[in-house]
């Protein structure tokens, strides 16, 4: 309810300013040239050999920065960059595809969206007539006429920010369109499917799962190894980063920074009992809980200690104790039963414009109308009636002037104009009232309160734990000390063991542009440094959040494939499995039935597929899991009159026999339409997935470590 509730756009009237000044003048749509940037400028990287400078991924963040409602730092700042620099990647990689293809955007198109119900949302809320909630496109055309003599930042700002997000997006549109009319489905592709899917195999197997050797058996070189990733390259190759490993010193508050701030509170609680203006005391200590005039129930209190708090008289002070990172005192100021929830209707006289500020209406008027509606209504006049025809609340006409709210709309950023809340949370069913809020007046009617409990008007003094400088100092004190007398990794591992320290190893590979590290999440310059350092350097301690970090930079891993020692955490089970295939499969020889098979190894011949559960398209056989080479082998007819040779499959080796191959029964016209039609939606839907696609093949060059 944006009248009612405290949540207005109080700046609506600057925002439409801003907008009016900013808009103009794009219809001419020429793209900004890199002579109208700072010849200061540095090159962070080329797309597809256009170079990208600094200036611009730096005003590409405050776009972003703006949107979040201002200034950014810390590791927010860093995801800011990422989300910028993403953003050109896409602006330039599909440029570059509209350019090849002719895609336009024309200056008809423009007006025809800016002035349509597809208009950017900015634009809507700015000229959203707020009696009907349409937006009025007539005063976005005014206003578009005026809008075209601005130029410079103005111009640049709604450049930036609409006009060239919005051409993009319609670019992108008429490519994906192009892409996904291309989407076909061949009767011939229909016809082999639909064979494939209908026909099913019964087969007989042996099973020798690779766990019957044992792991400490079959040894795996790195020969081995870096064989097998040289044969699956796609899989298994890297982009270039670091392996990282450190010791971190906690400079979070100690036991003896805790007592100070208990002590601290503690000696609040007599001047805070005693004091009669608990708001002014609250602000005066600088309380980390901000003063609340409101009730709150006791269902929604969190402190664990609510019990004793709810339990304290009026003016009473219970604390301190800890809630979270505070020490705090809690002041009882009142108490009353209050619903959970409340239905009511009302008919509001606005004495000013909503989203200008502007006075509409003197408040003797508005007084006086709203005086007449409540006799006309007492007098028997229908209510919906007197919404529809006087009620300035365009939220709730519709609606008979109802509106259901509950308790936690007494406070916090959503929160109720006060004098409304109080009226229909603190009065009774049935109340009929007149308010004035800073909104006008409202007839207020009380239609129903619900499930009633006791709710506590509390004042709060909080005072966060925070680290001393004696604190801080002595773990800065340790990672220098560590830092001076451990120089290298090998000098690292002696240092903490020695001391009793733990060293984090972390096993993935960071990247030259990652800010995060591990569960460090604002490590931006360590990385930074891991860049520019030698493998087993130490760095200087890094002050990371709460704590200080000496880092050691335990390997240079280049672009391509790992080298052994990196990979075999992920690749040597899978080449112990292939090594133990052919000693099972030797062993097996050339088995001409299952029973042979079976007794080579002393375990029983099985059977699947009765069930007419194995088909060409399955992805698993009941009873033997994710086998998908034995899934092809039960439709190869030479295995149909003798056991297939040995199939060394994911979990096991198999050899298996064919008993038969059987179809079901024909797919009724309907149902084979409504697959048609599926399958023509998932591969529509695949042609969406292009961007990753042409990004891949793109030449990025990201070169954002240099700077940032």
């Amino acid at each position: 309810m944006q009248i009612i509730q405290n949540i207005r756009e109080k700046g609506s009237a600057i925002v439409i300013g801003v907008i009016a000044l900013s808009l103009i003048g794009f219809i001419m749509m020429d793209s900004r040239t890199a002579s109208s940037r700072s010849s200061s400028s540095s090159s962070i990287g080329k797309i597809n050999g256009e170079t990208i400078d600094s200036k611009t991924l730096v005003d590409k963040v405050k776009q972003l920065e703006d949107q979040r409602g201002g200034h950014v730092s810390g590791s927010e700042l860093y995801q800011l960059r990422q989300s910028a620099w993403d953003q050109l990647v896409a602006e330039k990689v599909l440029s570059s595809e509209f350019d090849k293809l002719g895609l336009v955007f024309s200056p008809k198109e423009l007006s025809s969206i800016l002035f349509s119900e597809d208009a950017p949302q900015t634009l809507k809320q700015a000229f959203t007539d707020k009696t009907t909630g349409q937006y009025d496109i007539n005063k976005a055309k005014e206003w578009w006429l005026q809008a075209k003599k601005a130029k410079g930042e103005q111009r640049d700002a709604i450049d930036a920010q609409i006009v060239e997000p919005l051409i993009l997006q319609t670019l992108a549109n008429k490519y994906s369109s192009l892409i996904a009319a291309s989407a076909y489905y061949p009767t011939w592709m229909q016809e082999k499917e639909n064979a494939e899917t209908n026909s099913f195999a019964n087969i007989s197997y042996v099973s020798v799962p690779y766990n019957t050797i044992s792991d400490s058996t079959v040894k795996v070189s790195d020969d081995e190894l870096t064989d097998y990733m040289g044969k699956h390259k796609n899989i298994y190759k890297q982009d270039g980063g670091r392996i990282i490993s450190y010791v971190s010193f906690s400079a979070l508050p100690s036991n003896s920074d805790t007592v100070k701030t208990f002590e601290l509170v503690s000696n609040l609680k007599s001047a805070f009992a005693a004091d009669t203006n608990s708001k002014a005391f609250v602000a005066r200590n600088m309380s980390a809980i901000a003063f609340d005039d409101s009730y709150t129930l006791k269902s929604k209190l969190t402190m664990s200690q609510k019990d004793s708090v709810a339990a304290l008289s009026n003016g009473a002070v219970f604390g301190p104790y800890l809630d979270g990172k505070n020490i705090v005192l809690a002041k009882m100021l009142g108490s009353r039963q209050l619903p959970d929830s409340v239905k009511c209707r009302h008919i509001l006289i606005a004495t000013k414009n909503q989203q200008t500020g502007e006075p509409i209406l003197s408040d003797s008027l508005a007084k006086a109308r709203i005086d007449s509606i409540a006799s006309a209504i007492k007098g028997g006049a229908d209510f919906n009636t007197m919404v529809l025809k006087y009620s300035d609340d365009q939220g709730s006409k519709d609606k008979k002037g109802e509106y259901d709210f509950s308790a936690a709309q007494l406070a916090g950023p959503n929160s109720l104009a006060k004098e409304f809340g109080e009226t229909i949370f603190y009065g009774a069913t049935g109340d009929k009232k007149v308010v004035k809020t800073e909104f006008g007046y409202h007839y207020i009617e009380v239609l129903n309160q619900k499930n009633f409990e006791p709710a506590y008007k509390i004042a709060y003094v909080a005072k966060e734990i925070l680290p001393s400088d004696e604190t801080i100092n002595g773990a800065s004190a340790q990672a220098t000390k560590m830092y001076n007398e451990a120089r290298d990794a090998k000098a690292v591992e002696a240092y903490v063991a020695k001391n009793g320290l733990r060293k984090i190893d972390i096993p993935m590979l960071v990247k030259e542009n990652d800010y995060q590290f591990g569960s460090l999440q604002d490590a931006r310059q360590l990385i930074k440094w891991a860049f520019e350092a030698k493998q087993g350097d130490v760095s200087e301690p890094f002050n990371i959040e709460d704590q200080f970090v000496v880092a050691v930079l335990d390997k240079i891993q280049p672009e391509g494939l790992p080298d052994a020692k990196t990979a075999r955490p992920m690749v040597e089970q899978t080449v112990r499995n292939l090594k133990k295939a052919d000693e099972i499969i030797k062993k097996l020889g050339s088995s001409s039935t299952l029973e042979a098979a079976a007794a080579a190894y002393k375990v029983q011949v099985n059977t699947a597929g009765a069930d007419s559960t194995i088909t060409f398209s399955s992805q698993i056989i009941n009873g033997v899991g994710q086998e998908p080479k034995v899934i092809g082998a039960a439709f190869n007819k030479a295995n149909q009159t003798k056991a297939s040779e040995p199939i060394a499959g994911t979990n096991g080796v198999y050899v298996i026999k064919v008993n038969s191959i059987g179809n079901k029964a024909a797919v009724a016209p309907e149902l084979a339409t409504t697959q048609v039609a599926e399958k023509t939606r998932t591969m529509v839907q695949t042609t969406y997935s292009f961007f990753e696609s042409l990004k891949k093949i793109a030449d990025i060059k990201d070169n954002r470590s240099k700077i940032f």
